[in-house]
């Protein structure tokens, strides 16, 4: 969790879960197809649109069941069962999702129905199943706090520093090689502060670091 300190009042940036792009997965039981698609989201309108896009490409299934979270903390969540008997289908979608930590995300997952009734038990397990299959396929990031900032150096500098954003896992964003050499960067907000100290003694303070942004930004590192 970021934190920054304004005026004597420190603030929290919490980071958030989300899924990376759209995807989607299937899962087979007893001939039924479960067929689960997952989209990102970032309102109520934005999920009834995907849900509706689903159902019209799927309109010949016996059920289209939506599930869907918006909010950083996860403050809206919906989910339906569309036919299937109470509890068997949405719950069970939403339910993954939960346990993944994911927000901001949308799921209908349809199913063909292959003539064999499966029961409560075998419902619950076939969208639980197929909701998973569609939420590795979109895969999940985090999103973090954080600084844009702008690293200005010698030419003498720019092996040091390299070494020291390498070392640290950051990647350059943009570089600008004129008189001298500039590097464009992001980093999480609670790093900036060790981060700074470090380039300054190692470039005996010739570095001249500006913060030039902030906001939230997805952390390719955690994706799963």
């Amino acid at each position: 969790m970021a934190k920054e300190e304004q005026n004597g009042k420190k603030t929290e940036y919490p980071s958030y879960k989300v899924v990376y792009q759209a995807g989607s997965g299937e899962y087979e039981e007893k001939r039924s197809r479960f067929i689960a698609n997952v989209a990102p989201v970032s309102s109520e309108e934005e999920a009834t649109a995907f849900i509706e896009s689903i159902r019209k490409k799927y309109y010949d299934a016996r059920h289209n069941c939506p599930a869907f979270i918006i909010g950083r903390n996860r403050e809206l969540t919906r989910c339906s069962d569309d036919g299937e008997p109470s509890g068997t289908a949405g719950k069970p979608i939403l339910e993954v999702l939960l346990s993944a930590g994911v927000t901001n995300v949308a799921v209908v997952v349809t199913r063909y129905f292959g003539g064999t009734l499966l029961g409560t038990g075998g419902l619950v397990r076939a969208y639980t199943q197929a909701t998973k299959e569609g939420l590795a396929d979109a895969g999940i990031a985090t999103m973090r706090f954080g600084k844009e900032l702008t690293i200005g150096i010698d030419y003498t500098d720019v092996g040091k520093v390299q070494y020291i954003l390498g070392s640290r896992q950051i990647d350059i964003a943009q570089s600008r090689y004129t008189q001298t050499v500039e590097f464009d960067i992001r980093i999480p907000a609670e790093a900036v502060g060790a981060l700074t100290k470090e380039l300054t003694e190692a470039t005996a303070a010739r570095a001249c670091i500006e913060i030039t942004g902030e906001g939230y930004y997805m952390d390719k590192e955690s994706f799963t």
